[in-house]
């Protein structure tokens, strides 16, 4: 799997999707009380995380999309 997620985007899915999972299982916003949406967020902030370590999103490439550089030289 050749890496297609850049540093910057790397960077933001790791805060979010750390702060996805923290969120949900504080349970510091009242969206989160129904359990539907606690592991709703959990599942994305797990799936988010898991990009971000692996620098490969099977999305992007579905889609095209590569945001990492590419170290051509």
């Amino acid at each position: 799997m050749p890496a297609n997620i850049g540093t910057l985007d790397r960077i933001a899915r790791l805060l979010i999707g750390v702060g996805l999972i923290v969120a949900a299982l504080a349970g510091t916003f009242s969206s989160f009380m129904t359990p539907e949406l606690k592991y709703g967020a959990i599942a994305v902030g797990v799936v988010l995380a898991a990009t971000s370590a692996f620098r490969f999103c099977p999305l992007y490439k579905l889609i095209g999309v590569n945001t990492c550089r590419s170290t051509i030289g």
